[in-house]
């Protein structure tokens, strides 16, 4: 009977320490920044803004203010140059999760890869339909490409145009990009976060 309840003890604290470890391997909280390697040149928003095209895919180390996070799990935060024109969005990684709120007002770093978001006549489209499909039902607003309008700030649109206004925008701006560099999309960037560091 001794020696079962022994077995009962060191089975339990053995479980208890391989609860421990499992947990420390875990993803860091969205509280604490992560870590960054130490690097060479960190770029800033306007640098990546101006070069954005030849630097997707790269990763990078990238410094501006947080000005502000998405309130939707604060899985985005923007990051602002040297003017309320030069923003960034950059999105937290499925390793990383989210952004505290600490971070708005703050100097923020963030280590992670450039990404390309294209719109295209078939993008736009969709989202015509989206709309069109929203209309006709009660959940008006679920089923179409919502941006806070920061979102739009960043992508240099006025935050009060309608959906069909902003549609209509993004064609014309397709057009003369078309018509001057003979490419049929309009290219936004932003960066995937695998590391950040609030200074």
């Amino acid at each position: 009977m001794k020696t079962l309840k022994q077995i009962a003890v060191w089975s339990f604290a053995a479980f208890m320490l391989l609860a421990a470890a499992s947990c420390k391997n875990s993803s860091q909280p969205a509280s604490e920044p992560v870590s960054m390697a130490a690097s060479g040149d960190t770029l800033t928003i306007d640098e990546v803004l101006s070069r954005a095209d030849s630097l997707v895919g790269q990763a990078v180390v990238l410094e501006g203010v947080c000005t502000h996070i998405c309130e939707h799990g604060g899985q985005k935060i923007f990051l602002m140059g040297s003017d309320d024109t030069q923003m960034l969005r950059v999105e937290a990684s499925k390793q990383l999760g989210s952004f505290p709120k600490e971070t708005v007002n703050s100097i923020v770093a963030v280590e992670g890869v450039i990404v390309e978001d294209r719109i295209d006549e078939a993008y736009l489209r969709q989202w015509e339909q989206q709309l069109e499909a929203a209309s006709q039902s009660s959940t008006q607003g679920h089923a179409t490409q919502q941006e806070c309008s920061v979102e739009q700030q960043a992508r240099g649109e006025s935050a009060t145009a309608t959906a069909r206004a902003r549609i209509e925008n993004y064609r014309r701006k397709i057009a003369q990009r078309k018509q001057e560099q003979g490419k049929d999309y309009l290219s936004f960037y932003h960066a995937e976060a695998s590391a950040y560091r609030i200074k």
